[in-house]
């Protein structure tokens, strides 16, 4: 094998080497004022009034799109790939980096699920080295066991925050792995509730800054959390330009709708920006405020500490605190099936009236 390849070509499954990806017709031509060349209708015949045509597929990566969010990250569009969520983007790196039957994934639980049910889907087993408890509540990475379980391993898994513990990953650690791992695997790190760690300077924050440094880093973002835009699944993999080569290689033709494309752009406009870091501000306050409640509980055995939009806590009994609260018209989430999160529940920051009425109908 050339020594001439990028760590990406090199650890790319072996078939794409050669893959000449769909050539569909807005990734392989663009321009002209006619359009004849995708076998669109001329028009929609069901719009309404004043309402757009959507006769046209849209483009394969959106320049304006993928332009807006390298601004908002501090990466080079060439960096940046959009797709529909994080969770497509946990699957198109399974897809181009894993083989089946062949390669595995390392996650560090209790951490978002998707990461192995996307492995098993592929036929990928799943490598598990839990985060360690270093104080209450703080969870951890474990590098020395990390390292000792990279044999086989195309893709480390970390989430920070993380998600069900609502902590940070201490950044060192970060680091540390990265430096662990180096050319062997790639290391994704799931961004996914980052906006609300950070200060109001966007490029600031996180790991993206890091790729220059570190060719294995694969950073996840999303617009569904801070940006209130879970209904439009717009996502982000920030990544050297040859990783987002080769997972071009593997996405739909035509990933995101075109209105999709158009909200996400809206949303990282400067006043769109702005609005979205009042509701950061607002989330951190109101998450304060259920904090409060909750400590009040004789039945809270164990608060987790929180940079996020949730909150997770021991209870006594987690499913029955869950059914009452179901039965009332609530919903929060458990996560007792977790690795080392027996009798634990997951709540959402929501506003200030949902708020109201949680804590209103929590047991006393």
């Amino acid at each position: 094998m050339s020594s001439n390849l990028t760590l990406a070509e090199r650890l790319q499954r072996p078939h794409l080497r050669d893959l000449v990806p769909y050539a569909s017709a807005r990734r392989s031509m663009s321009g002209g004022a006619i359009w004849l060349n995708a076998n669109e209708a001329p028009y929609t015949p069901s719009a309404a009034a004043n309402a757009p045509d959507n006769n046209r597929y849209p483009a394969f990566q959106s320049t304006l799109l993928n332009q807006a969010f390298a601004d908002y990250a501090g990466v080079a569009a060439a960096q940046v790939l959009s797709g529909r969520g994080s969770d497509e983007a946990i699957e198109l790196l399974i897809r181009a980096f894993c083989e089946p039957n062949r390669d595995s994934i390392l996650i560090c639980p209790p951490t978002y699920g998707m990461y192995a049910i996307s492995a098993q889907t592929h036929g990928c087993a799943t490598v598990q080295v839990p985060l360690q408890q270093r104080t209450e509540g703080n969870w951890q990475l474990d590098l020395a066991a990390i390292d000792n379980n990279l044999n086989g391993v195309k893709l480390v898994f970390v989430c920070s925050p993380s998600n069900p513990l609502g902590n940070s990953l201490d950044s060192a650690d970060l680091r540390a792995l990265l430096e662990h791992v180096g050319e062997r695997a790639l290391v994704v790190v799931d961004e996914a509730y980052i906006e609300f760690t950070a200060s109001r300077d966007s490029r600031a924050m996180g790991v993206a800054s890091w790729l220059q440094d570190y060719p294995q880093l694969v950073v996840l973002r999303t617009l569904s959390k801070a940006f209130g835009l879970a209904a439009l699944r717009c996502g982000f993999v920030l990544a050297a330009s040859s990783i987002i080569a080769v997972l071009q290689k593997v996405i739909a033709p035509y990933p995101l709708p075109q209105p999709t494309i158009d909200g996400a752009i809206a949303a990282l406009q400067s006043a769109a920006l702005e609005a979205m870091w009042q509701l950061r501000d607002e989330t951190v306050r109101q998450r304060q405020r259920l904090l409060q409640a909750l400590q009040q509980r004789s039945w809270v055995r164990q608060i987790y500490p929180s940079v996020t939009n949730f909150v997770l806590l021991q209870v006594d009994a987690a499913e029955a605190l869950v059914k009452q609260l179901s039965d009332q018209g609530i919903l929060i989430r458990n996560q007792s099936q977790q690795l080392g999160l027996a009798n634990c529940v997951r709540i959402s920051i929501g506003s200030a009236d949902e708020l109201d009425q949680l804590i209103a109908r929590l047991p006393a």
